[in-house]
């Protein structure tokens, strides 16, 4: 390797015309990584002569820098200062049967005391690091961290009730309206204390967890299916009494030539007396049910959550008026540029999930 003293001039590095003017290039080129036109400087001023210490002190480098990349330089040309040396050694390989023993573990027990393991729980009982356990989680699909929740509905007639309601989705009747019909009820007009600060660059806007109640309201909700427009009425409560008012109200929005079915829940108000004699009144509407503990198939819950999350969660009403004034108009913003709403799956597609669901929930582990 090269070398010089400190107070002496180091021998000048050979560097032909060819070489030099690759180096000046990778020196000057605003696309060179800033690294390499550091090295392509220190052979440039080594190919001058200059001392080693000279050159370091300099470009702001150590003496031994200097050195290794002249040294580079020497044995390989310019191709030399263009990537790192490898580096010596390598990282201890898993055995196979130390991975499987994480994942069988992952699987199959659970840490004293808890109900799931974390990385670094894991990690301590095999003897391993965090990051290796997390390669291996993440390798196998496992996250021992998060858990999905289901219902099976035990409805008697469930296949009938979805072949109804998703045939709706799918194939509507000629000549009239499908509506996805539900109410969310005790809606709470809440107040913060104190009001949060707004959001700025570096931070998100902040809202205290505690509040003040000021009462309730239930939004009564249709979602047409043609259009994505939804009819909406705020009540105070959600008795049979309110779902009629709600009724009439969708008689007197919807065009009176057309037949109307309305997708509704399970709800005992649904099918009260008093419903039950408004419908014998007013024979274009048709009441479809969806099976017991399926609210998924009734699509305006997709259209409730859409209200929670711009409208109301992160809302403060000193009212319920103000409440039910926010509701309007996010109503009237939705309705002004409606999405529609778009069911994709059939039935058959639906029953062969549900089966194969069950036969997993039959399996043991």
């Amino acid at each position: 390797m090269p070398w010089d003293m400190a107070n002496h001039a180091a021998t000048a590095l050979y560097c032909d015309q060819n070489q030099r003017s690759r180096l000046e290039h990778l020196e000057s080129s605003g696309a060179t990584p800033q690294k390499i036109a550091l090295r392509a400087r220190i052979i440039l001023k080594a190919a001058q002569g200059r001392a080693n210490q000279r050159i370091a002190r300099e470009l702001g480098v150590s003496r031994p820098t200097v050195l290794l990349w002249r040294s580079r330089f020497a044995r390989a040309g310019v191709s030399g200062i263009l990537a790192d040396a490898p580096r010596p050694g390598r990282k201890k390989a898993l055995s196979p049967e130390k991975v499987q023993a994480v994942v069988e573990a992952t699987l199959h027990s659970r840490p004293p005391g808890q109900t799931h393991w974390s990385v670094r729980e894991m990690a301590h009982a095999q003897g391993l690091s965090r990051m290796t356990v997390q390669r291996i989680w993440k390798t196998h699909n496992l996250q021992p961290h998060r858990v999905e929740t289901f219902k099976l509905s035990r409805d008697k007639r469930f296949i009938e009730k979805l072949r109804d309601v998703v045939g709706l989705y799918l194939c509507p009747p000629e000549k009239a309206l499908v509506l996805s019909v539900d109410e969310k009820s005790q809606i709470q007009a809440l107040d913060r204390t104190p009001p949060g600060l707004p959001m700025k660059k570096g931070r998100c806007g902040t809202m205290t967890h505690d509040y003040k109640r000021h009462g309730t309201t239930t939004l009564f909700a249709a979602l047409n299916m043609l259009d994505g427009k939804v009819i909406g009425e705020c009540l105070p409560r959600h008795r049979s009494k309110e779902f009629v008012k709600f009724l009439a109200t969708i008689d007197r929005n919807t065009p009176t030539e057309l037949d109307l079915h309305l997708i509704v829940d399970n709800y005992s108000t649904h099918k009260s007396p008093p419903v039950i004699r408004w419908l014998k009144r007013h024979r274009r509407f048709h009441l479809h049910f969806i099976p017991t503990s399926s609210s998924w198939l009734n699509m305006i819950e997709r259209w409730f959550r859409n209200i929670t999350d711009k409208a109301i969660r992160r809302g403060a009403f000193k009212s319920v008026p103000s409440l039910i004034a926010a509701i309007q108009q996010y109503l009237d913003a939705h309705n002004a540029a409606p999405k529609i709403f778009t069911w994709t799956k059939d039935a058959d597609t639906i029953l062969a999930k549900i089966a194969k669901c069950k036969e997993a929930l039959g399996t043991l582990h």
